[in-house]
C-alpha cells in the first residue's frame, strides 16, 4: 500500500505531464517482455515464428502514481505459403496523464538463407499511422495557465520504419528504426507541443543448454534517440522443460525485474513481469506489472515446437 496524499500524487503527475508536453515522444513505449513481442521492436521480424502468431500485452507502470504510463499492445504476424515473406499487423495504446498516443502500422519481412544449416537474415519494412491526442482537461493541468495546454490536440502523422533481423535455431541479432519520419505536432498558437523524434533499436539474445531439460537465454535491448537518455535492458531467462521460464532483468538507471512465463499449451503462452524502481520514483509507486499472452496455430503438415523466440 501506498500511504501519499493526493497533493502529492497530483504534483507528480503535473510534472510529468509537463514535461511529456515539452518532449513527448521523445522515448516509444518500452517493454520489459520486448523478448516476446520483437515485432513491436523490429518488422523484420514478421513471419519468423513460422506460423500465425498473436501476442497481447499489457503494461501498468507505476502503480500508485495518478496519470503513470499505461500500455497496450496487440501483434499478429505469420509467414505466408511463400515462408520466405512475412505480414504482420502491430497496434501500440500508450498513455500518460492527459496524453495518449495510438500506434498502428502493416510490417513485411522478406527472409534469406545464408548458409545450408539455419542461418537467416530478414529485411523488414513498416508502414502506418501514429495518432497523438491530449485532453488538458484531465487532472490538474488546466490549472496551469500556459498557453501550451490551451487546447486540446489530435493529430495523425504518417510512420515509415525499417529492420534487419540474422538469427539461427540458436541466436538471434536485430537493429530496427521504427519511424524516420520526424514530426512536429502544433496547437492553435503555433507553441510546440510534441516532436517525434527517430529512434534506433538494437536487439538480441542466445540460447544456451544447461541441460537436457533446461536452457538458459540471455537477451538484450538498446534504444537510443536524440535527444533522450539511452535506455538499456538486459534480462536472462531460464526455460524449464520447454513449458516454464524464470528470470531476471535490469534496465540501466530505472529498474529491477521479476519475470516469470508458462506454455500453458503448445500454441498458448502467458507472461508476467514485475519491476521495482531504483530511482527516487521508489518512494511513490508499488512497482510495474506486465502480462504478456501469446496464441499460435499450427500449421498444416507441422509440429508446433516451442520457442524461445
Amino acid at each position: 500500500m501506498i500511504h501519499k496524499s493526493s497533493l502529492v500524487k497530483g504534483l507528480i503527475v503535473l510534472v510529468f505531464t509537463i514535461l511529456s508536453a515539452n518532449s513527448f515522444a521523445q522515448q516509444d513505449p518500452q517493454y520489459t517482455h520486448y523478448m516476446y513481442n520483437t515485432l513491436s521492436v523490429n518488422p523484420a521480424y514478421a513471419g519468423q515464428r513460422e506460423t500465425l502468431s498473436v501476442v497481447g500485452l499489457h503494461r501498468s507502470q507505476w502503480v500508485g502514481i495518478d496519470g503513470a504510463p499505461q500500455t497496450q499492445s496487440l501483434g499478429i504476424h505469420s509467414p505466408l505459403r511463400n515462408e520466405r515473406i512475412g505480414l504482420g499487423l502491430n497496434i501500440v495504446n500508450d498513455a500518460l496523464g492527459p496524453v495518449k498516443e495510438t500506434f498502428i502500422d502493416a510490417n513485411f519481412s522478406y527472409t534469406i538463407p545464408l548458409n545450408a544449416n539455419d542461418l537467416k537474415l530478414s529485411f523488414g519494412v513498416k508502414g502506418g499511422f501514429h495518432n497523438l491526442q491530449s485532453d488538458w482537461s484531465l487532472g490538474v493541468i488546466q490549472q496551469v495557465g500556459d498557453p501550451t495546454f490551451a487546447d486540446n490536440l489530435s493529430t495523425w502523422s504518417p510512420t515509415i520504419g525499417a529492420g534487419l533481423y540474422m538469427h539461427t535455431r540458436k541466436w538471434y541479432l536485430g537493429l530496427a528504426v521504427p519511424n524516420f519520419l520526424e514530426t512536429e505536432h502544433y496547437d492553435d498558437v503555433q507553441v510546440s507541443l510534441a516532436t517525434e523524434r527517430m529512434h534506433f533499436f538494437a536487439i538480441g539474445g542466445y540460447v544456451f543448454n544447461i541441460s537436457e531439460t533446461t536452457e538458459l537465454k540471455p537477451a538484450f535491448l538498446i534504444k537510443g534517440v536524440a535527444g533522450a537518455p539511452l535506455i538499456a535492458d538486459v534480462s536472462a531467462n531460464l526455460w524449464f522443460q520447454k513449458n516454464f521460464t524464470l528470470g531476471l532483468a535490469w534496465r540501466w538507471d530505472d529498474s529491477f525485474s521479476a519475470l516469470a512465463g508458462l506454455q500453458v499449451t503448445p500454441g498458448m503462452f502467458v507472461g508476467y513481469s514485475y519491476d521495482m524502481t531504483t530511482t527516487g520514483l521508489n518512494n511513490y509507486n508499488s512497482g510495474t506489472h506486465e502480462i504478456t499472452l501469446r496464441f499460435e496455430v499450427k500449421r498444416l503438415g507441422r509440429i508446433l515446437s516451442p520457442r524461445f523466440f
